[in-house]
């Protein structure tokens, strides 16, 4: 009489069901956090390379990161530069006007107004530390507070800046410089507010020694102007290579993740269709 072994046959069932019971908490739990696994180890050899991924994935955002605070750094040098460029060119155009008509009511006044917008921008600050001072960020690069102050001193205690530059890291093994000293951007307009110093102060009408001295500081404002707009036109032309960087940056962010989850991320489409096989 042939005998059935039902304790094997047993044995063998509860270890099937307890298989598809793994397997479908597996399953489950992969439905729930949209995950292949719950740590790296279930990855097997696949986790090499997300972990490598995830490396370079947060360089990436290390260097947006960066990117964008420069690039916010560098706006703001750009909006104080060109307000430098506005006021100076508005000054110049009313000193034009005034020697065509020989009227200066509020000229002194002008004058005055223009070198403290040149001296507010000039000494901006992002975070309590001047923009345009160098490595020297205890002091206000440009010194004198007035006209009259600023008249009275030497030419090489106007300013106070140095020409070391502040550098980020925006990409692999890229280190960008960036910034200008406050000598450079208004150190060529100085000649011509010592001029309108020495000339003034200016009453309603101007007298013949007046008209030649606006003349000559006219002709020096536009050669501080060059170095005004040479200044705006390198910060300008580093905004646009940040904004390349950061655009870089982000499109490999993009890689980076869809690599990611190619190894990562569950099928949840397989993983409900053998929640019910199972």
């Amino acid at each position: 009489m042939t005998r059935v072994a039902t304790v094997p046959m047993q044995q063998s069932l509860s270890n099937a069901i307890q298989r598809s019971q793994q397997n479908l908490s597996s399953s489950q739990l992969q439905l729930t956090n949209g995950k292949k696994a719950t740590d790296y180890r279930g990855l097997g050899i696949d986790a090499v390379r997300t972990l490598s991924a995830r490396s370079m994935l947060s360089q990436q955002l290390s260097f947006q990161y960066v990117g964008s605070r420069l690039s916010t750094t560098l706006s703001m040098y750009d909006a104080n530069i060109s307000q430098v460029d506005d006021t100076v060119s508005n000054l110049r155009k009313e000193l034009a006007t005034a020697l065509g008509t020989r009227n200066s009511p509020g000229l002194q006044s002008l004058v005055e107004n223009t070198f403290s917008d040149v001296r507010a921008a000039l000494n901006a600050t992002e975070a309590g530390i001047p923009l345009f001072a160098g490595s020297q960020i205890d002091s206000p690069p440009m010194v004198p507070e007035t006209l009259a102050e600023f008249a009275a001193m030497n030419p090489d205690e106007v300013f106070i800046n140095d020409q070391v530059r502040p550098s980020s890291r925006v990409a692999d093994g890229v280190d960008m410089k960036y910034g200008v000293g406050a000598s450079e951007v208004g150190g060529a307009l100085m000649p011509a507010f010592k001029i309108l110093a020495d000339a003034g102060p200016f009453s309603e009408y101007l007298t013949d020694d007046q008209m030649t001295a606006i003349r000559s500081a006219i002709a020096e404002l536009d050669k501080g102007l060059i170095d005004v707009r040479n200044a705006n036109g390198e910060n300008g032309r580093k905004q646009a290579e940040v904004e390349t960087y950061i655009t870089r940056s982000t499109e490999r962010e993009a890689l980076l993740t869809q690599v990611i989850g190619e190894v990562e991320d569950a099928d949840l489409a397989q993983v409900a269709f053998d929640i019910s096989q199972r």
